[in-house]
């Protein structure tokens, strides 16, 4: 099942690069592998995944031990700063940076093993009160401040947009992310590389990657729903 989905979702992105005049290999796909057990990511490792998600650390850490070691680990979940050192050696990027206090503890973390973690700063693009991030008016004057910490490197954005039943419905979202992420990166700030725009689920990375997504978190189109009472 879950190499049949891949290649599905494989399938749309490839549709929607080609809809949008881009190239696939400019688009990551990531799988997101939350709740999930080892023997379904192997199975998608096996299809040829080679980028997961994880939304808890602790989680990220025991898969990141027993699974191949060219997996790239992304943490896409909310973070705590006592949860930092779990992962810090483990992610190739966080995804989820939304306040100061939490960009200073990485970079501090990241100062302790010698390393540079790159970091997209998590942009709450449609201002729903249940979700994190900052709002797209702060987001310039935010990473300006933390691109001076010695220990991360501003990669980019990334948003979790509002759960539609129409994926369209998004799109202004998409699109107003897209244009926050072009004009911070036209300012040419120091330590900061603007390369990546992490946007767009299950429900809606096609329209995401249309409008420009250079990585999508696709979890239940690859997994299939996720049973959270195990």
């Amino acid at each position: 099942m879950i190499k049949q989905n891949l290649e599905e979702v494989e399938r749309n992105i490839c549709a929607a690069c080609s809809r949008s005049g881009r190239k696939r290999e400019d688009v990551t796909l990531i799988s997101v592998s939350k709740t999930k057990p080892i023997s379904m990511l192997e199975e998608a490792y096996a299809a040829g995944s080679r980028d997961f998600g994880e939304n808890k650390p602790q989680e990220l850490r025991e898969k990141q031990e027993t699974l191949p070691t060219d997996i790239r680990w992304h943490m896409i979940g909310h973070l705590q700063r006592n949860k930092i050192k779990y992962i810090i050696d483990k992610a190739c990027m966080i995804h989820s940076v939304d306040s100061e206090r939490l960009a200073e503890a990485v970079s501090l973390e990241a100062g302790k093993r010698g390393i540079v973690m790159p970091v997209l700063v998590e942009v709450n693009i449609a201002r729903e009160e249940s979700k994190f991030g900052i709002y797209e008016e702060d987001t310039l004057a935010f990473i300006e401040k933390i691109s001076a910490l010695p220990n991360i490197r501003v990669e980019g954005l990334m948003t979790i947009a509002p759960f539609v039943e129409n994926a369209e419905e998004n799109r202004i979202f998409f699109r107003k992310l897209r244009n926050l992420y072009v004009d911070i990166k036209s300012k040419n700030i120091d330590n900061v590389t603007m390369c990546n725009l992490s946007m767009g689920m299950t429900g809606d990375y096609q329209v995401a990657i249309e409008e420009g997504a250079t990585m999508v978190r696709v979890g239940t189109g690859i997994f299939g729903e996720r049973n959270y009472k195990q």
